[in-house]
């Protein structure tokens, strides 16, 4: 695994920030100690089964669109590949108003694609409305077990925001999350 110099950097400060954390007079007398935790997002979306229904839900609406938007392209193409047999018996200006007529319905595909799987699109907004219960109780069950286990900071081990460097596997809270969202607790 390759890290930038700005994520070395990053780590760097958080670590000395803990550090400066559990240095500090009134933490050194109280004897505290800074705990850490991790979790691997991808582990829990993977086997937690409402995040696995959730992105059944959206794949095959995903599945339903690309149809739609291969079709659209196959019959942009049957036109194209139409006009161009017709191409040589076609007056310029029919040629014209033809390719003209082309484009739209090629921008129309355009269209129809970007609102769907666009940025903004109905993908995204639809992914927010599946997603965001899951991720609430995903978030509420990991604050719920690090309070219980005493861990002042959980990472996501998959996360490129902050990469951990080193993970001793005792603070792996992985599955202790998945098992409780699966015992419905």
């Amino acid at each position: 695994m390759r890290i930038t110099v700005k994520q070395f950097l990053g780590v760097t400060l958080f670590i000395l920030a803990c550090a400066a954390l559990v240095t500090t007079p009134s933490a050194a007398q109280k004897s505290t100690t800074l705990k850490l935790g991790y979790v691997s997002s991808d582990v829990i979306l993977q086997q937690y089964p409402e995040a696995v229904e959730a992105q059944k839900k959206l794949d095959s609406l995903v599945r339903g669109w690309q149809g739609q938007i291969e079709k659209m392209g196959k019959e942009l193409q049957d036109k194209y590949d139409a006009y161009r047999k017709k191409q040589g018996t076609m007056t310029d200006a029919a040629k014209a108003a033809e390719e003209q007529k082309l484009v739209q319905e090629q921008q129309k595909v355009q269209e129809f694609r970007d609102q769907k799987l666009g940025q903004g699109g109905e993908l995204q907004k639809e992914q927010e409305r599946t997603m965001r219960p899951v991720r609430d109780k995903i978030f509420r069950t990991i604050a719920s077990i690090a309070k219980e286990e005493g861990v002042s900071f959980v990472f996501d081990k998959t996360e490129q925001a902050l990469v951990l460097l080193y993970a001793d596997e005792k603070s792996d809270l992985t599955f202790k999350v998945l098992d409780r969202l699966k015992r419905g607790q």
